[in-house]
């Protein structure tokens, strides 16, 4: 079996996080500035290889798309064009971001490294694959 990315996407940066070959468990991977996203991914697959890509689909409490919306979707078109073969599958992102930071403090994380907002965007793209693992077992 092939891994599968899920993307966090913010303006400033993407936390990106994998699943194992066999898509059992969901890791944070890597946080990048979206600038450099899709350069990352061509690296990433020179060595391993991927069957899907998961994004963060942003909504507001009511289930209406939030204003950030438009940013992932322009981020999802460059990944169609630069790699038109690998589907991709959106999941709704609401609380990730809230669920991240509750991880970070039961991690028992000194309050600095608690602070550092990569690990929350790396959290939060886990958090997106990991309810997309569980909702798509067959």
């Amino acid at each position: 079996m092939a891994r599968i990315l899920a993307f966090d996407y913010g303006t400033k940066r993407i936390g990106i996080a994998v699943t194992d070959p066999l898509q059992i468990i969901a890791t944070g991977l890597d946080t990048v500035h979206p600038k450099d996203a899709i350069e990352y991914v061509k690296k990433y697959l020179l060595t391993e290889q991927v069957e899907a890509f998961v994004l963060g689909d942003p909504k507001q409490m009511d289930g209406t798309d939030s204003d950030s919306k438009q940013h992932v979707k322009g981020f999802s078109t460059l990944l169609k064009k630069a790699f038109p073969a690998i589907p991709q599958h959106w999941v709704d992102e609401r609380f990730t971001s809230k669920l991240a930071h509750q991880t970070i403090m039961q991690s028992g994380l000194k309050k600095m490294d608690r602070r550092d907002k990569d690990r929350v965007d790396t959290i939060a793209a886990t958090i997106i694959l990991q309810y997309f693992m569980e909702t798509n077992r067959l």
